[in-house]
């Protein structure tokens, strides 16, 4: 019997895509181009009001004290924050297609979003689709990859056996590491490939031999060398660069202009804001007690998307991240229906998946977010299942230093 980190019984997914797909209504798959544009056009618009008001009010002339206009300064950093991370969902619609009809337009579309947000597109489109290809596989995926009881034990400076003679970890501590990932995670997933898959000798091509993820060994999204990539992708890699060094010019001569403190707070405190909702969502959506992670033999397409869990964060995440946390279930089946179908499409797939759809809405917004803080101290490792028979074998569940979640296979190695 699998049983997941809360001791509830697991059952390998019994239904295929194309059941899945045939109960999709047809008109979910339409793409709306004007819609799609209409969204775009409202986002630039709450940014663009929301700095010439900051820009215009936010004065010493209209405002005498100085913590008061740090106080409005950083509410605008976080709404624009909010604005632009609706933003780069819209670009993340056009990686997947889904913003329109239109190949070239959702990819001209994107790369300009992307682009102005520091994001080099067409890498990151090449290797969200091998995340899409490749969820929850231990050795494929690109995103939140899970370590092994023994990789996290390297990771503290512990052997196996002394992790169960470590006391539960502080909570500072955990909020410190919070903090640092929230803000960080993004550019250093980016520079690193931190998080994703380190089984670069896979590479078909043979330019991973030898690497592993971090610093200066060209895993990144950048070198169009990185074994992240094929040499097929060297033209699309090298126009992300150009794409976001153009940004970092503007950025340039918007410093030179109006200072490093101005640029800083009109630009980049959203900026950091975005990287916080942007690893914030990814994490919750492929980390919870609840979600198996596969090793090579057991793992399906079908297995792998459906390790997702939805959740609610009230309006921000319907009508300003575009339903990106809401249903994001449904996207790692068809990634080509547009949010403004996915609520629909959710709901007429719900029958299909069973008991295999998850969904966290418990007290919405804030629930999202002490989610973060509980699945840091409780999803910690992965490990197989003690007892575990067949593809059951082959199946990981979290696990962690306080001991909450059954009795694990220990010594069981693919």
């Amino acid at each position: 019997m699998l049983l997941d980190t809360n001791g509830n019984e697991f059952h390998l997914p019994d239904f295929t895509i194309k059941d899945v797909r045939n109960a999709i209504p047809p008109e979910c798959f339409e793409r709306s181009t004007i819609r799609g544009f209409g969204y775009v056009l409202r986002d630039i618009l709450l940014i663009s009001a929301t700095f010439c008001l900051a820009k215009t009010l936010i004065t010493e002339k209209l405002i005498s004290s100085f913590w008061a206009r740090a106080a409005l300064w950083n509410l605008y950093g976080f709404l624009n924050g909010l604005f632009a991370t609706g933003l780069w969902v819209l670009a993340h619609e056009c990686g997947h297609q889904a913003f329109s009809p239109y190949k070239t337009l959702n990819d001209t579309v994107g790369f300009i979003l992307h682009s102005a947000l520091l994001v080099p597109y067409f890498s990151w489109k090449i290797s969200h689709g091998k995340h899409h290809k490749g969820t929850g596989h231990m050795h494929r995926d690109m995103v939140f990859v899970p370590r092994t009881r023994s990789e996290f034990a390297a990771s503290v400076g512990k052997t196996v056996e002394q992790l169960s003679e470590i006391t539960e970890e502080a909570p500072v501590y955990a909020l410190g590491y919070i903090l640092a990932r929230q803000l960080f995670g993004w550019p250093i997933y980016l520079l690193t490939n931190d998080t994703g898959h380190n089984e670069h000798a896979r590479q078909a091509e043979g330019r991973g031999r030898g690497k592993q993820n971090g610093f200066l060994d060209g895993v990144n999204h950048f070198n169009p060398n990185s074994p992240v990539f094929d040499a097929r992708d060297v033209r699309l890699i090298l126009l992300s660069d150009v794409g976001v060094l153009a940004t970092a010019a503007l950025l340039k001569l918007a410093i030179d202009r109006y200072g490093l403190s101005n640029v800083f707070t009109w630009y980049f405190v959203p900026y950091l804001w975005v990287n916080n909702w942007l690893v914030a969502i990814t994490f919750l959506q492929h980390t919870d007690p609840t979600l198996p992670h596969y090793q090579s033999s057991s793992w399906t397409f079908i297995r792998g998307a459906a390790a997702m869990i939805d959740r609610d964060f009230g309006f921000i995440g319907r009508h300003l991240f575009h339903g990106i946390i809401e249903t994001h279930v449904l996207h790692h089946y068809v990634s080509t229906i547009p949010f403004y179908n996915a609520d629909k499409a959710t709901e007429a797939i719900k029958p299909v998946l069973g008991r295999h759809y998850r969904s966290d809405v418990a007290g919405g917004p804030v629930g999202f977010v002490k989610s973060l803080y509980r699945n840091v101290r409780v999803c910690q490792w992965v490990e197989h299942t003690e007892g575990a028979v067949g593809d059951g074998r082959n199946v990981l569940f979290f696990r962690n230093r306080r001991g909450i979640g059954p009795r694990t296979l220990r010594e069981h190695s693919e």
